[in-house]
């Protein structure tokens, strides 16, 4: 047997591992957001299913709804009663018509327009706030920076300077005082770069003045899922002493150099743990949203940079981290629609949608990365879950949403003629666009 298989399978296995285990909580958010609204307004389920085909294990719930696992773990459905189909799409007349009306109310096609919609919506709903719950409990495990900023614990990096201590605070630097940890990026920004910056700091209750790094120096903070650093076997914590042979020692002189490659390959010499290696990276074009709403075309090889010191840090308020939390998800919103726009429009290329491939290839990346990014991925999946089930498709909650409005605008329901074609139709849409971003994984650099 090859050797070289092994590895392979190990890898493929994680991922699909990673891809089942983040889809299969989004759905079950997402789902339950269904079940449990449908339940608060007086509609039924008979079925909650996690996966597709054959059951695995089900039980019978105290409200008589089965709670089952199928074997094909790549979606889930929420099934009322009175439906022919877990799409809600068509009642089932024959059943409908030997209730009574008590048990009609029960359905969902026979409760009033209110609990239909409010059912339909929760599931995208849930799923914003498995987004956002999530990105505020991640930020109470980072914590935010403390005032006055001081070392929490400080990063080795190859240049002659004395090193900052943890527990010393930051007084000055460059003779200018150090501002409020909201102010510092700026006040880092304004800096000029060079090896070694001069600092003023509290140590062990005295004032002391010591030539100490840089910033900002040129080491990996985080490395990108998927990206050409992480394939090219970049570590967290490596530190970039050269670019193409030419000494760097910004973050920012990296960054200038991969945008100005024009997407030829860069030798990155690598330091670690005092021993130095090269390594060669394909830079990937990427469109990055911008705050403004627009994008940036960059070329871009995965590394993320940061302070040479890590700041001590303390958790937030609960009311600073479910906003914080909150504003993570309408960014992803709001980028979700800008790419959307400029992909339609013509200004970013349409390889920046990802299908399942992509989207496993990165669940198994971002899990292997450790906790912290496969949670993070989630978060973000789940947003785009839930923004997705909103577009105006049929066969989406969206869809439905708009017969919804059709309906109580006419005071009638769409017919089921002009319901079978919408839904055909819809269905149509979302293979075509499945197909479309399945072929942007095999086929898009």
């Amino acid at each position: 047997m090859d050797a070289g298989l092994i590895p392979t399978f190990g890898s493929f296995a994680w991922t699909i591992a990673a891809f089942v285990v983040a889809l299969s909580v989004i759905v079950a958010i997402h789902e339950y957001g269904h079940y449990i609204v449908g339940k608060w307004s007086g509609i039924k389920a008979e079925v909650f299913s996690i996966g597709f085909g054959p059951v695995i294990a089900s039980r019978i719930g105290k409200d008589g709804t089965r709670w089952q696992i199928a074997a094909l773990p790549f979606g889930g459905y929420v099934k009322f009663m009175g439906d022919t189909s877990a799409a809600s799409d068509r009642p089932d007349e024959e059943v409908l018509s030997a209730m009574t009306e008590e048990e009609r109310r029960q359905t969902m096609h026979g409760a009033p327009l209110w609990a239909r919609a409010a059912t339909v919506i929760a599931g995208p709903a849930f799923n914003f706030v498995l987004s956002f719950l999530l990105f505020a409990a991640l930020l109470f495990a980072r914590g935010v920076a403390t005032d006055p900023i001081t070392v929490e614990s400080a990063r080795s990096v190859p240049v002659e300077a004395e090193a900052l201590l943890p527990g010393d605070v930051l007084l000055e630097i460059r003779g200018v005082a150090v501002p409020k940890t909201e102010e510092f990026s700026e006040f880092g920004a304004a800096l000029e770069a060079s090896p070694t910056l001069p600092y003023t700091v509290l140590r062990d209750g005295a004032e002391i003045e010591i030539e100490g790094p840089w910033l900002y120096p040129p080491f990996a903070a985080s490395i990108t899922p998927g990206s050409a650093a992480e394939k090219g076997g970049v570590e967290e914590g490596d530190v970039v002493t050269a670019i193409d042979g030419v000494p760097v020692y910004d973050f920012g002189q990296l960054r200038d150099a991969v945008g100005a490659s024009d997407g030829n390959a860069v030798t990155l010499s690598l330091w670690r743990d005092g021993e130095t290696r090269d390594v060669t990276l394909q830079p990937e074009r990427r469109d990055l949203p911008l705050p403004n709403g627009g994008f940036e075309t960059r070329y871009l090889i995965g590394i993320g940079g940061g302070l040479v010191f890590e700041p001590k840090s303390e958790a937030p308020g609960l009311g600073e981290a479910l906003l914080y939390g909150v504003n993570q998800t309408i960014f992803i919103v709001e980028s979700s629609v800008s790419g959307l726009y400029h992909m339609i429009a013509g200004k970013i290329s349409t390889c920046n949608l990802s299908g399942p491939i992509g989207i496993a290839e990165t669940s198994g990346q971002a899990a292997s990365q450790g906790w912290v990014s496969f949670l993070w991925f989630i978060a973000v999946l789940s947003t785009a879950v839930g923004f997705l089930n909103l577009f105006p498709i049929p066969v989406l909650d969206g869809g439905h949403l708009v017969f919804h409005a059709f309906e109580w605008a006419t005071g009638r329901p769409p017919s089921d003629k002009a319901l079978r074609y919408l839904m055909a139709g819809g269905l149509t849409i979302m293979l075509a666009l499945m197909l479309f971003a399945v072929g942007n994984d095999l086929f898009c650099p």
